[in-house]
């Protein structure tokens, strides 16, 4: 059994069979999902886990060397805004419509239980060294 880090058999495995370039998406509860990526969904009740939860999780055990965002972001949810940005500096903004297209392109979609708008992030792959 794992000692440390994250747990969940199936976003484990998800995670261990990423590569560089590869693309996560972070969601709330309320993001479509297209048809296609693989989805480990973790939502349990409003608020369980959330999207910062599942964001720290994985960043602990990602390379990350881009991420993506909705615009409204900023106004909507102004909390998770300052989360992502904090973390990522050069955050790249999009129109929410945009963000849902490029989702598709996603390699594994993580479905968080956030109830707050807007709090999803596209997430791209680096490598370690």
């Amino acid at each position: 059994m794992k000692r440390a880090g994250i747990l969940n058999r199936h976003l484990a495995g998800a995670v261990a069979a990423l590569g560089h370039t590869d693309q996560v998406l972070i969601c709330d509860a309320g993001m479509p999902i297209p048809e296609g990526p693989r989805v480990v969904d973790l939502a349990f009740r409003a608020g369980v886990p959330s999207f910062a939860e599942v964001l720290d999780g994985l960043l602990a055990e990602l390379v990350v060397e881009g991420a993506t965002a909705a615009e409204e972001l900023r106004s909507a949810n102004p909390a998770a805004a300052a989360l992502l940005e904090g973390r990522f500096p050069d955050l790249e903004l999009v129109p929410h419509e945009r963000l849902k297209q490029l989702s598709a392109g996603a390699r594994l979609i993580v479905r968080t239980g956030e109830a707050r708008p807007y709090a999803n992030v596209l997430l791209r792959c680096g490598v370690f060294f």
